[in-house]
């Protein structure tokens, strides 16, 4: 390692260190934190200030002009089938189809399929309460088995954000690295399905022992009106996820047929397949009500509200990307795993975890982390499907203070803050170590 190569990894550890302490121990929000980290790696690099600031200006812009629609479409989805009680229909129909014992197993294959075009935190606030609800009343149920009921459901959510397309970090990872979002989709399918089996209802067996619960303190919005029937708001649910699968059907076809399909192929952009799911949530979960003011006025404050916050911290995650590649780590990287017999996959987790242990943000850390591996799998040929999966699995080890999903979820589980750690914390990093052999293990395969 040279003695440039040398100033930029410490100019990097020291710019995330900053971000650090600005976010835990000064209680900045971590637009700001990760802003000022960006500008100190930047500087530290040396790289002139205007070249930095340019860097920051094009990270935040291409991350916010490629998925900040994305987000904010996933977020208007999530407040109509909350605010219609569509998701908590489905919620309580699978809950009690399921029964008691197989209650777990009902929440976490609910979770899997509501949050499939769901921001994490969306999906949270929409299944938690009604899970918790549930298992408040499960017959002669302890705080363990009430326990083990809402951490398979908080799997399913975390398990297809961290590894399944539309969902902003993979999709982020799939555009960075030039995946097949299709190919992308189904191996996270086959991935996240024995991660979640494994890391929700079998774990959780184990970590729900001994934790008391005390009362959720938070708890979802409601607009008057009739709740929709469950194959509703299962369609709204499923459509964004089917015509963005849609759009592989014209390469399976033979050319004198693909042409008449090509239609598929733009509607299965995951912009213009999200707008066409809320387009079709309006009249298939509020009916005539969608046109009402107070409906709608209610529909866009719940979006919005938690929109800005999630939008400015992935732009700035963009920024403190950008400046990395503009400093070269992009290349550092390149060299160190081409002269290394490190597994490009086993790197890309490993960057993706520091960088998550770092800024608490699993959409930060693939953002960063995959705009510094293009280099990396042009040079050693790995799969960029297999590596977005791969970053996607270190975006989510081990959640801790730094994470305010760890604040949410000890929100909606009523845990304390060690039981939140022996329970959330355990589960996430069970789900990034699952997923990563699991990558490794299938990547040989397809």
């Amino acid at each position: 390692m040279t003695g440039a190569d040398l100033q930029l990894v410490l100019a990097a550890l020291a710019g995330i260190a900053l971000s650090i302490a600005l976010i835990v121990k000064a209680r900045l929000h971590p637009f700001i934190g990760l802003l000022c980290g960006a500008f100190a790696v930047g500087l530290l690099a040396g790289l002139p200030i205007a070249d930095t600031a340019k860097a920051v200006q094009k990270g935040a812009g291409d991350i916010l002009g490629g998925t900040g629609l994305v987000v904010a479409l996933g977020l208007a989805l999530g407040a109509m089938l909350q605010l219609s009680d569509g998701a908590a229909g489905i919620a309580r129909a699978a809950l009690r189809w399921s029964g008691p014992k197989g209650a777990p197993w009902a929440a976490l294959i609910t979770a899997l399929v509501i949050g499939l075009p769901l921001f994490f935190e969306t999906g949270l606030v929409l299944l938690l309460p009604i899970v918790a609800s549930a298992a408040a009343v499960l017959p002669g149920a302890n705080d363990a088995a009430k326990l083990r009921l809402m951490l398979s459901a908080v799997t399913g959510l975390s398990v297809v954000h961290a590894l399944v397309p539309p969902h902003p970090g993979p999709l982020l990872a799939v555009e960075a690295l030039g995946a097949d979002l299709g190919r992308t989709m189904l191996y996270g399918l086959v991935v996240a399905v024995p991660t979640a089996v494994l890391a929700g209802p079998m774990l959780a067996q184990i970590t729900a022992r001994g934790v008391s619960l005390g009362a959720p303190t938070l708890a979802p919005a409601r607009v008057e009106v009739p709740a929709p029937p469950i194959w509703r708001a299962l369609l709204v649910v499923l459509l964004p996820v089917v015509l963005i699968a849609a759009g592989q059907v014209p390469a399976l076809m033979p050319a004198s047929m693909a042409t008449s399909a090509e239609w598929l192929r733009a509607a299965s952009n995951p912009v213009l397949a999200l707008l066409v799911a809320c387009l079709a949530a309006l009249p298939l979960l509020f009916g005539r009500a969608a046109l009402r003011a107070p409906v709608q006025s209610a529909i866009w404050g719940e979006t919005m509200a938690p929109a800005g916050a999630i939008l400015l911290a992935i732009g700035a995650g963009g920024a403190l990307k950008q400046v990395l590649v503009s400093a070269g780590l992009s290349d550092l990287l390149v060299r160190a795993s081409t002269g290394a017999s490190l597994s490009p996959l086993l790197f890309a987790w490993g960057i993706a975890v520091c960088i998550r242990l770092a800024t608490g943000s699993a959409t930060v850390a693939t953002i960063t982390t995959a705009g510094v591996m293009p280099g990396v799998v042009a040079a050693t040929g790995a799969s960029p499907e297999w590596t977005v999966l791969a970053i996607g699995a270190g975006s989510v080890f081990f959640s801790h203070v730094n994470d305010p999903g760890f604040w949410l979820v000890k929100s909606y589980l009523g845990t304390d803050t060690p039981g939140t750690f022996r329970t959330w914390s355990a589960l996430e990093t069970a789900i990034s170590v699952i997923g990563l052999l699991l990558v490794l293990g299938a990547s040989t395969l397809f």
